[in-house]
């Protein structure tokens, strides 16, 4: 397989193991095994752990004592108020609207871009993000989970903050993936986050009663740390460093397909017309922000 076709598979298996993620997650913590913060802390724990002992066998790379403050901040948006609002955004509401939600991230990146880095927005990706939004609206005031215990606007609340933590994450981090090694920023990153999440997870995870688990909680906790957190960090600068960007962002419409089709097989949600609504004017409206300006001659 050449370097564009794997980056193209690592990229495809970004997706899936996303796309799993939304219901596997969602059962742990809904069942009671762990609870949100607590689970973010183990996950966390076992990926940075996985990182520093892989680093072991990988080319040194030295940081720059002044880019220690910067993988603090990277680290806080990140991977702790990122990972800490997801999944108490998915403890509430379902795998089909958080994934929905999670694909405007280019819509609050382009929004960000042009306050923080004064970029350009042109009259079509205006439309863009005021069609993508709207979508997010409507999915968060009219659409309904098939858990009845959920509060479905309040999941989606968090869901949406935390696409903004990773927005602000994923703008934060654009010179220092340009400086190191992708394995030398993500094992840094984690080690950070790992520290700030301590206080906030370490009751929830020291309360798990750990001789409760069956076999299937086991590996659904196994899948989130290895699969949905290591994998993805993983795989994911791979496949950055071999395709466009453009490339990369149609990709991001198959995790709410995998989340979606997972979920409905599971029995963890429902679809119906509002979800699809919502959905093709989120889709729509990412599409539109992601056009390419043509050229002028």
């Amino acid at each position: 397989m050449n370097s564009r076709g794997f980056a193209i598979f690592a990229l495809f298996m970004v997706q899936l193991l996303y796309g799993l993620n939304y219901t596997i997650a969602k059962t742990v913590m809904n069942e009671n095994f762990i609870k949100p913060f607590g689970f973010v802390l183990l996950r966390v724990i076992g990926a940075t752990v996985l990182f520093w002992v892989i680093s072991i066998f990988l080319p040194k790379q030295k940081i720059d004592k002044k880019d220690y403050i910067k993988f603090f901040v990277a680290a806080l948006f990140g991977v702790v108020i990122n990972m800490l609002l997801f999944f108490k955004g998915l403890e509430y509401t379902s795998p089909i609207h958080a994934s929905s939600i999670m694909i405007i991230v280019p819509i609050i990146i382009l929004i960000l871009s042009s306050i923080i880095l004064k970029e350009k927005v042109t009259k079509l990706k205006i439309i863009g993000v005021t069609i993508g939004l709207v979508g997010a609206l409507v999915l968060t005031i009219y659409g309904k989970s098939a858990r009845p215990a959920d509060n479905v606007p309040l999941g989606n609340l968090f869901i949406f903050l935390n696409a903004i933590s990773y927005s602000i994450y994923v703008i934060l981090i654009k010179k220092l993936t340009a400086k190191y090694h992708p394995f030398t920023f993500i094992k840094w990153l984690f080690l950070f986050g790992l520290i700030i999440l301590i206080p906030f997870g370490y009751s929830e995870l020291k309360a798990v009663e750990w001789e409760i688990f069956t076999p299937q909680i086991t590996w659904s906790v196994l899948f989130v740390i290895i699969g949905a957190t290591f994998g993805t960090y993983l795989l994911n600068p791979l496949a950055l460093n071999k395709l466009k960007a453009s490339t990369v962002g149609i990709f991001i419409y198959l995790q709410p397909v995998i989340a979606g089709l997972f979920a409905l097989s599971m029995g963890a949600d429902f679809i119906d017309t509002v979800k699809i609504g919502a959905m093709l004017l989120i889709f729509l409206g990412v599409y539109i922000v992601s056009i390419k300006p043509k050229k002028t001659i």
